[in-house]
């Protein structure tokens, strides 16, 4: 088990944390699921982005997300959506959370130095299977066209995402179907449990 560090974070209980990491459409929605089917609490770091252009009357596109990010990492440093997804981590009665969309090494770093042990799990999808997943599912906040989907992965690196998946301990791929990625998650998870 993953003992917290700052009693403010654990409220003095013992925790493991699983962060996910990956490019947009890897598969870190998929994983997150998966575990909380299992009956693993999930704290998406995007949802605290989501939830701050939500609160500034903005429309959740990926224009804004993506500024508010920017703006917020700015301000407050590039590890300041790791300060907020650690708050939440602390609000949730697991003994295993997953932290779904990890962005950037100094997010990792700052994971690292607030649990004691944490496991950092990529996912690996390429390029072009990431696009076609993309031009299917409409959501909101997706790109439709390489370039802008290009464009997208170059503002995920300039926060550091792809130091951060050479970090990860664990790599699950990703490029096949839905039932073989669903069924290495499932084995990731019953060794962790």
């Amino acid at each position: 088990m993953i003992i917290v560090n700052d009693d403010s974070h654990s409220n003095g209980r013992y925790m493991k944390v699983i962060g996910v990491v990956g490019y947009p459409a890897s598969g870190k929605g998929e994983f997150s699921q998966i575990a909380a089917e299992l009956g693993v609490p999930v704290v998406v770091m995007g949802d605290m982005i989501r939830r701050r252009v939500k609160d500034a009357g903005l429309p959740l596109t990926d224009e804004n997300i993506g500024s508010e990010a920017r703006n917020l990492r700015a301000a407050l440093g590039m590890d300041a959506v790791a300060i907020l997804t650690a708050e939440e981590v602390a609000r949730q009665s697991g003994d295993i959370v997953v932290i779904d969309g990890i962005r950037g090494d100094a997010e990792v770093r700052y994971f690292r130095s607030v649990f004691d042990s944490f496991t950092l799990v990529a996912i690996e999808a390429s390029f072009a299977t990431r696009l076609a997943r993309m031009q299917s599912r409409g959501r909101s906040d997706d790109t439709t066209t390489a370039e802008s989907l290009a464009g997208r992965d170059a503002r995920e690196n300039s926060f550091g995402l792809a130091a951060a998946m050479s970090l990860a301990e664990i790599c699950i791929p990703n490029e096949s179907t839905k039932d073989a990625y669903e069924a290495l998650v499932r084995k990731f998870f019953s060794e962790e449990s």
